[in-house]
C-alpha cells in the first residue's frame, strides 16, 4: 500500500480542520445571538433568504466554479485560463440574475432586503471560484485560513449589526456580505491571485469543455437545493414561520456534524482527483469510505448523548423544543456524506452526467415524504424526509459507481452503529431519569465495535504530525 497517499489525505484534512474548527466554532457562537436578536419569522425568513440564494448560485454561474478545481489540478490546463475564464462566466450569469428582480419585488417588500440579496449572490459566486482556484494551486492553508477571517468578521459584524444597531434581517445579510468581501480580498492579495488576471488569457474553447463539466452539475445542485428548501417551503406552508423557525435552529445541531465532512471533503476531493487514475484506487477508495463512515457516525452519537445540553445552552428557551427534530436531520447528513463520497468518484471522473440521476429521485422522494408527513407529524416529517432520501441517493450511488470503482463497504459493521444509534434516538425519545447512563452505555458499546478503527486512525494522524515511519503491520490494513 502506497502510504504517502494517506498521509497527504491526514495532513490536508488537517491543515482544513484547523481553519474549518475555527471558522465553524466561531459560527456556531453566533446562533445564540440569532435566537435572541431575531423572532421566530425574522429567522424563518432569512434562512428562506439564504437557502434560496444557494438555489441561485449554481443556475446564474452556471455551477462554473465546480470546474475550477478539476481544471486547474489537471496539468493540461494553463491555471490562469481556468480562473479567468471562470470569472468571465460568473460576472456574465450574475448580469442575466437580474431579470428576476421585479419577481423578488413581489414576494419581499422591502427594496433594500432585495439590494442586499443581489449583493450577496454577487460577492459569494465571485468568492466561490476564488477559493476553489487557490485550493487547486495547492494554497490549501490560505483556503483554511480564508474560513476563519471569514468567521471572525461574521461575528464581528453581528454583534454590531443585531446587538448595536438592532438591524434584524438587514443586519443579518450586511454581517454576511461583509465577512464575504473581507475574506475575498484576503485570498486575492494574500495569494497574490490578482497577478493571475489576464483578459488575455480568455479561451473559448477551454470555456466550452468546462461548462461541459460543470453544466451537468447544475441540475444536481438544484436537486440538493430542493431537498433543503423544499424542507422549509413545505413546513412554513402547512405550519407557519414561526415553525420554520425552529426547524431553522434545530438545522443548526447538524451542521456541527457537517463541520466534520467539510474538513474530510475538502481534502477527499483533491485526494480522489489525484488517485482516480492509480491502479490501487480501489483498495484506496474502500479503506477511506470505511473509516469515514465510521467517525461520522460516532461522531453522530457523541452529539446524540449531548444534544438537549448543548441546546439547553446554546439556544433561547424559546427554541429548546427544537431538539426533537434534530437526531433524523444528524442521520440526514450522515447519509448526504456518504452520498457526496461516492459522487466524488463522478468528478474526478469527469462523469458529471452521471451525478444527476441518482439526485433527481431523492429529491422527488423528499417533497414527496415531506407532503405526506409534515402535515401529520409535524416538523419532524421533514426531517425523516431529509435522513430516507439521503440515505436513497447513497444506496443508489453504491450501484451506479461502481462501475466506476468498485467500493467494498463493510455492511456488517455499518449495520451494528445504525442500530446503536437508533437506540440512543429511542432512548432519546423517552426522556427519563436514566436517559444520560443509558447514552453513554451505548456509546461505549459503539466504541468498542470500533475500535480497531479508532486506533487506525489516531496512529495515523500520529504518524502524519510526528512523520514517524509506517509499520509493516499497517501496510496491510484492509477493509
Amino acid at each position: 500500500m502506497n502510504n504517502h497517499k494517506y498521509k497527504r489525505l491526514i495532513n490536508n484534512s488537517i491543515i482544513f480542520a484547523i481553519g474549518n474548527l475555527g471558522s465553524k466554532f466561531i459560527v456556531f457562537l453566533v446562533v445564540p445571538l440569532y435566537t435572541y436578536y431575531l423572532t421566530k419569522s425574522e429567522f424563518g425568513m432569512v434562512d428562506l433568504l439564504t437557502t434560496t440564494l444557494s438555489f441561485f448560485i449554481p443556475i446564474f454561474t452556471l455551477s462554473i466554479f465546480d470546474s475550477v478545481l478539476r481544471f486547474a489540478m489537471d496539468k493540461k490546463y494553463n491555471k490562469q485560463t481556468v480562473l479567468i475564464n471562470s470569472l468571465l462566466i460568473t460576472v456574465i450569469g450574475f448580469a442575466f440574475s437580474f431579470c428576476l428582480y421585479p419577481v423578488f419585488m413581489e414576494f419581499v417588500s422591502r427594496n433594500e432586503t432585495v439590494f442586499y440579496f443581489y449583493t450577496l449572490l454577487f460577492v459569494q459566486s465571485i468568492n466561490s471560484t476564488f477559493t476553489q482556484y487557490v485550493r487547486a494551486i495547492g494554497k490549501v492553508r490560505l483556503f483554511a485560513a480564508s474560513g476563519i477571517i471569514n468567521a471572525v468578521t461574521l461575528l464581528i459584524s453581528n454583534i454590531v449589526f443585531l446587538v448595536l444597531f438592532n438591524m434584524g434581517i438587514t443586519g443579518y445579510l450586511l454581517s454576511l456580505i461583509f465577512a464575504t468581501i473581507i475574506s475575498m480580498l484576503f485570498v486575492i492579495l494574500k495569494g497574490r491571485v490578482y497577478k493571475d488576471f489576464s483578459i488575455k488569457k480568455i479561451d473559448i474553447q477551454l470555456t466550452r469543455e468546462m461548462l461541459l463539466y460543470s453544466i451537468p452539475l447544475i441540475p444536481n445542485a438544484l436537486m440538493w437545493w430542493i431537498m433543503g428548501l423544499s424542507d422549509r417551503y413545505i413546513i412554513t406552508f402547512f405550519l407557519g414561520l414561526s415553525a420554520n423557525g425552529m426547524y431553522a435552529v434545530a438545522n443548526k445541531i447538524p451542521s456541527i456534524l457537517t463541520i466534520i465532512n467539510s474538513i474530510f471533503f475538502q481534502a477527499w476531493q483533491m485526494s480522489a482527483i489525484e488517485e482516480v487514475n492509480s491502479e490501487d484506487k480501489s483498495n484506496f477508495f474502500s479503506n477511506v469510505f470505511n473509516i469515514f463512515s465510521i467517525v461520522m457516525l460516532m461522531a453522530t452519537a457523541m452529539l446524540i448523548v449531548i444534544l438537549k445540553v448543548v441546546m439547553m445552552f446554546f439556544v433561547s428557551s424559546n427554541y429548546f423544543e427544537a431538539w426533537r427534530y434534530v437526531p433524523f436531520l444528524l442521520l440526514g447528513v450522515v447519509f448526504s456524506s456518504y452520498s457526496g463520497f461516492l459522487g466524488t468518484t463522478y468528478i474526478a471522473m469527469k462523469q458529471t452526467k452521471g451525478v444527476f440521476k441518482t439526485s433527481v429521485i431523492g429529491a422527488v422522494v423528499n417533497i414527496a415524504i415531506n407532503i405526506v408527513f409534515v402535515p401529520i407529524i409535524g416538523v419532524n416529517g421533514a426531517s425523516i424526509g431529509t435522513m430516507i432520501s439521503f440515505a436513497l441517493i447513497w444506496i443508489l450511488r453504491i450501484k451506479d459507481t461502481n462501475k466506476f470503482i468498485r467500493i467494498r463497504i463493510n455492511w456488517r459493521k455499518l449495520s451494528l452503529n445504525l442500530l446503536v444509534i437508533f437506540l440512543q434516538i429511542g432512548v432519546l425519545y423517552l426522556d427519563i431519569s436514566i436517559e444520560y447512563l443509558l447514552q453513554i452505555i451505548l456509546l461505549s458499546i459503539m466504541g468498542l465495535i470500533n475500535i480497531k478503527e479508532i486506533k487506525i486512525v489516531i496512529e495515523k494522524i500520529k504518524i502524519t504530525i510526528f512523520k514517524k515511519k509506517i509499520t509493516p503491520s499497517e501496510n496491510n490494513v484492509h477493509y
